[in-house]
Formats: structure tokens, C-alpha cells, sequence
């Protein structure tokens, strides 16, 4: 029996916009093949109206989410394995990590980046700020 993969495919991505490791990321992926059939939704943005009505804006910034093919809202660990089965260079993984046992490890592992995201978040603003610094500097000399 051949699963169908199709209607696990993310049709819509809430992303925080504001998060720049998020922010770095969702650009990776929207350069991708495939990228072009995906709404990408900045939740911090003035898109609250695009939200559906069983997300609101503090869990969409807070988790990973997206809309699959299906109508479905999946957050963590299986909303990137529907992001993935919807870009081609990443279809394998979306697979993989869709059943057990991955789907489970790929959701722990997703668990315990949470707790450590927002140090990542502050460690990557001030990498980016300082390398802003030193490109003014470049400039004015």
C-alpha cells in the first residue's frame, strides 16, 4: 500500500518574524523549490486576520506551525515534516520524520530546542548588531 504523502504537504507557515534564527530559516526554506506553492505568514506582523481561528498569535509565535493540504493545524516536530514534504530537496526527511519512532524524536528534539531558543534568539541579535556596527565602521573609514 502507497501512503499519500500529498495531503500532509504544508499549504500554509505561521512563523515569528521577529525571531531572527526563525526569521533566518523560513528565508532558507523559501528559496527552496516548492517554496512558491507555500503562504508564509509572519505572525508578528499585521496578519492576526490571516490566523485561523483555533491559533492565536502567542502559540504561533511560540510554535512552529503550519496548515497542511488536508486542513490541518500541526505545531512542533510534524508541522516541519509537513514543511519538508512540501519542498522536493526535503521530501525524504518529511517522510522519514512523519511516523514513529522519528516523529517522535524529531518532536523531543524539537522540545528541548524551545527552552533554549530565546538565548539563541539574544546570542544572534547581538552577533547581527555587532556585525552592523563593523560594517558602519568599514563604511565611514
Amino acid at each position: 500500500m502507497k501512503l499519500n504523502y500529498t495531503e500532509h504537504r504544508a499549504i500554509n507557515v505561521f512563523f515569528d518574524g521577529d525571531c531572527p534564527l526563525c526569521s533566518r530559516e523560513i528565508n532558507f526554506y523559501k528559496k527552496q523549490v516548492g517554496a512558491e506553492s507555500i503562504n508564509w505568514i509572519d505572525v508578528t506582523e499585521s496578519n492576526i486576520d490571516k490566523l485561523p481561528p483555533d491559533l492565536d498569535q502567542e502559540s504561533a509565535m511560540s510554535r512552529f506551525h503550519v496548515i497542511t493540504e488536508k486542513g490541518n493545524l500541526v505545531s512542533g516536530g510534524e508541522a516541519f515534516s509537513s514543511l519538508w514534504l512540501s519542498l522536493p530537496k526535503f521530501e525524504k526527511a518529511g517522510r522519514l520524520f512523519k511516523y514513529d519512532p522519528f516523529a517522535s524524536i524529531l518532536e523531543l528534539a524539537y522540545r528541548v530546542f524551545l527552552p533554549c531558543r530565546p538565548m539563541l534568539q539574544h546570542l544572534l541579535r547581538r552577533k547581527t548588531s555587532t556585525k552592523e556596527k563593523s560594517n558602519k565602521q568599514q563604511v565611514k573609514n
